[in-house]
């Protein structure tokens, strides 16, 4: 830094001081700190968020998975075992991320199956409401031997 500078700079604390602007600094924390911690929260609502979404789409995937599976070969059953595929990948990924799940087996054609999951997600700000929903569905899987149709 050259002479002139350190001049300068010097007269401008000096200036400062002088005109009583030592608690300048005082006021700017009290204005700047909520700001800064709004900023931390939602950083952290926004990673709940994009968790728990993360996590209701792999347990839809995972169910619809297995529905695509067993739908073939048991009718019936493959609700049952896409529910309990679903809930366990929720048990094992975010029980406490992903709130009051609610999850739907989607059958809109003949031959395809699917899973649909909406849930809440926790929120750190009072009165705010967030859901995440997603849905995952493909074509019903079936062994064919050679020279069947």
């Amino acid at each position: 830094m050259s002479v002139r500078v350190r001049r300068w700079v010097r007269r401008r604390v000096e200036a400062a001081s002088a005109r009583g602007e030592s608690g300048m600094t005082a006021i700017e924390f009290v204005l700047l700190t909520p700001v800064l911690f709004f900023m931390i929260f939602a950083t952290v609502q926004f990673a709940l968020y994009f968790f728990a979404d993360h996590v209701a789409q792999a347990a839809a995937q995972a169910g619809a998975r297995k529905a695509r599976a067993t739908a073939h070969d048991q009718p019936g059953a493959w609700r049952g075992e896409a529910q309990d595929v679903v809930d366990s990948y929720i048990s094992q990924l975010g029980p406490q991320l992903v709130l009051s799940p609610r999850v739907t087996m989607l059958q809109p054609e003949q031959n395809t199956v699917g899973v649909e999951i909406t849930a809440r997600v926790p929120t750190v700000f009072p009165g705010l409401d967030l859901t995440v929903h997603a849905q995952s569905q493909g074509p019903v899987e079936r062994f064919v031997r050679e020279g069947d149709n």
